[in-house]
């Protein structure tokens, strides 16, 4: 009798996890300055063109997931160009920084988003 009570919670707790793990980042307060929390529903246009710094936590290689990066940022319309940052030692990445330039109508809120999807999701803008 204790086998499908087992199955069920085992089934339930497989579903909660998976809804938490699909969830979109969701503020918690603990976000350092100037850190900008990827959600579907985030929206920061540039009015401006310019350049600006963003730093993606979660890259940690100069071969695998700095390309990854600068192809989901240079999927968008408005982006000109996506370079890494300066790096204290050639062929590592101990500052995870790129420089992203863009054109006025630059939606950093759904950049970020994106990036989130692809397996970055803590980004934020360098002041």
């Amino acid at each position: 009798m204790r086998s499908p009570i087992y199955l069920i919670a085992a089934l339930a707790s497989a579903g909660i996890a998976y809804f938490l793990a699909s969830s979109p980042t969701q503020p918690t307060g603990n976000e350092p300055a100037g850190q900008v929390v990827a959600t579907e529903t985030s929206s920061d246009v540039m009015d401006q063109a310019g350049t600006l710094t963003l730093r993606v936590d979660d890259m940690h290689c100069e071969f695998g997931c700095f390309p990854t990066v600068r192809k989901t940022l240079e999927g968008f319309d408005k982006v000109v160009s996506v370079t890494l940052d300066e790096q204290a030692e050639e062929g590592t990445l101990d500052n995870p920084q790129v420089l992203v330039t863009y054109e006025s109508g630059f939606d950093l809120g759904a950049a970020q988003a994106k990036l989130a999807k692809s397996g970055f999701a803590k980004s934020s803008v360098v002041p």
